[in-house]
């Protein structure tokens, strides 16, 4: 472990963890709102670490659902965490098991996003810059779901003061870090429109995994020109 590689993952996830800081709170509110006790809201935060997989479960767990559809629509939500963990695989295949094990639960979006884009500038990902930046997330997003469960009942309804918009804005912003890439356009608009179509005929929260579906199909069919180093490294091995 290097401790300036530590260092620079913490500072790097610092900013990641005032940002979300509001949606954990929003998320404890909310929990409490649904009747969980701050000891549930803040076990889930700790072990489910997802989001927006929290929310979808606080809307099913008030209702008189089967578990096997709670499991199936946080799986939903969830898929695209399978294609995060194909993405940064290139840049990991150094680690051990047990630091991939650490690696794939601290995998969310601004962590899948940050490595990829850390591995294609050329900078090592070493596993003591991705636990940094990991830590530095994940331990302020459950203590602050403790806050906001603690606080919840004088905030009322989150929607009232417009913090139900935190998460569309947060995927926005995530979404838009790749906008130089090629082709960026027209999978965000395929995967738009087909999440809205989804979500009209299909509903939530299979429309997340059906939009991506689609963005992915477009990628694979119109696949962007090879780099130059692509290029280089296919001329290397003829």
């Amino acid at each position: 472990m290097s401790r300036a590689n530590f260092t620079d993952g913490l500072r790097g996830g610092f900013p990641i963890a005032l940002v979300s800081s509001p949606f954990g709170a929003l998320f404890g509110a909310l929990a409490t709102d649904h009747g969980m006790s701050l000891f549930e809201l803040t076990f889930m935060s700790a072990t489910v670490y997802a989001g927006a997989s929290q929310m979808v479960g606080l809307e099913l767990f008030g209702h008189d659902v089967q578990a096997w559809l709670i499991v199936a629509s946080i799986l939903a939500v969830n898929f695209r965490h399978v294609l995060y963990s194909a993405a940064i695989a290139p840049y990991i295949k150094h680690f051990t098991k047990l630091q991939k094990f650490f690696t794939f639960f601290l995998l969310v979006d601004p962590q899948f996003a940050e490595t990829v884009k850390r591995g294609e500038a050329g900078k090592p990902v070493t596993f003591a810059w991705y636990l940094g930046f990991g830590l530095i997330i994940y331990v302020p997003w459950t203590l602050v779901s403790l806050l906001g469960g603690t606080l919840g009942r004088y905030i009322g309804d989150p929607k009232s003061i417009g913090l139900d918009i935190l998460l569309p804005a947060y995927f926005l912003g995530i979404v838009l870090d790749f906008r130089h890439r090629d082709n960026f356009i027209p999978v965000a608009a395929v995967s738009a429109v087909a999440s809205v179509v989804a979500y009209h005929y299909v509903g939530s929260p299979w429309h997340v995994s059906l939009g991506a579906a689609a963005g992915i199909l477009l990628a694979a069919l119109f696949p962007p020109p090879p780099t130059a180093q692509e290029l280089e490294s296919d001329l290397h091995e003829v």
